[in-house]
């Protein structure tokens, strides 16, 4: 009896339990084991040991438009570190650059201005210079911004929080706090924002309560980031961990569940943990091998982070699974700037440095889309 005789169900269930080598080799057989092996469901299993396959820990696929195979293939350049280094935008001063991406539409803050650029051209991924929308109103420089699914929330060095509309011109903004607000969060119906004034407060996001403070947490010291955990109940930093050297300030935070998240910050460490388990200790912690600051860190929610140091633009991939670093990116050698923020999805990472937007393209053939 022929394999391809065989129930559908059943050819899967066999399909499943093969590795990517022979996977690739059986798809090549012939139009109908290509026809099998093509489909998402083969691949589900091997996908969730790979690296920024969009195969969450939580369920959730992030990349669904793009075939499993495919994001199975470029998930090994993202291990073995082959890509295309470019520089996309470039200006004369040095800034404070944050970056966020919503799909095809990377939006990017330049002194007191944030800008929406597609990355889709007419040839595919190919990022576009004019900017399709500008959020403004800001005094001083936008320090973080925060999407949601109708709104972009930002904080500048002006103390101010304004709320955009994303579909429209229409904002509300309101001086949030007495010094240049650092950092800010939104999801559901609240933001939170953190301040050089010492303060971390909680916002409605409600239409009828907009700019209506709803708790203010004192703090020691100025507040450097801030998150909402995905339950939308809120964890103070200041309760995460215990004997932290001096100047160990936390510059990121990401949440990967409701009770695991990430930090990191001054004191080089990438640290993991989980609330359930205990507050006082993390899990797991990663070291900066150069002994430098980490600015800004992302998760693809399974095994991989990607961080961003403080000198010559370096860019850092880990695997949670091992101790050391997986791949090491240098973006800059001529000057020495930090990677303010970086982003990425299943074929570019995205790095904002002082002078430059930089993106690391690690397809070496464009992947299919879902028709």
């Amino acid at each position: 009896m022929f394999l391809f005789q065989l129930p559908d169900d059943v050819l899967y269930l066999i399909l499943s339990y093969l590795d990517y080598k022979s996977l690739c080799r059986l798809s090549q057989v012939c139009k109908r084991s290509h026809h099998f092996t093509v489909r998402d469901g083969v691949w589900r299993r091997i996908a969730k040991d790979f690296i920024n396959t969009g195969m969450t820990r939580q369920g959730p696929d992030l990349y669904p438009t793009i075939l499993l195979k495919d994001r199975v293939k470029i998930s090994q350049n993202w291990s073995r570190g082959v890509c295309r280094k470019d520089i996309l935008l470039k200006w004369k001063i040095n800034l404070l650059p944050w970056i966020q991406l919503d799909d095809d539409v990377l939006y990017l803050s330049q002194a007191a201005d944030i800008g929406a650029y597609h990355l889709r051209g007419a040839e595919g991924g190919r990022f576009q210079h004019n900017r399709v929308t500008v959020f403004s109103g800001h005094q001083e420089d936008v320090c973080r911004f925060t999407l949601t699914d109708t709104h972009l929330v930002s904080a500048g060095g002006d103390g101010k929080i304004i709320i955009h509309d994303r579909k429209s011109d229409y904002s509300v903004e309101y001086y949030g706090h007495n010094q240049e607000v650092n950092c800010i969060d939104c999801k559901g119906e609240l933001i939170i924002s953190g301040s050089r004034d010492r303060t971390a407060k909680i916002w409605a996001l409600r239409p009828n309560q907009l700019g209506k403070c709803l708790h203010t947490v004192p703090t020691y010291d100025r507040v450097w980031s801030v998150a909402i955990s995905p339950s939308l109940w809120c964890h103070l930093v200041s309760c995460l961990g215990s004997e932290f050297r001096r100047g160990a300030g936390v510059l990121d935070i990401v949440y990967e569940s409701p009770f695991q998240l990430l930090t990191c910050g001054y004191d080089t460490f990438i640290r993991y943990w989980d609330l359930r388990v205990c507050s006082r200790k993390c899990v797991m912690e990663w070291e900066e091998p150069h002994d430098s600051a980490l600015y800004c860190i992302k998760t693809d929610k399974n095994h991989m982070i990607a961080s961003g140091s403080s000198y010559y633009g370096v860019v850092r991939l880990w695997d949670k699974r091992q101790t050391r670093c997986l791949q090491m990116f240098q973006l800059t050698s001529s000057t020495s700037s930090p990677v303010y923020s970086l982003c990425f999805n299943a074929t570019h990472l995205y790095a904002a440095l002082a002078s430059a937007l930089y993106s690391l393209d690690f397809r070496t053939s464009g992947p299919r889309h879902r028709r």
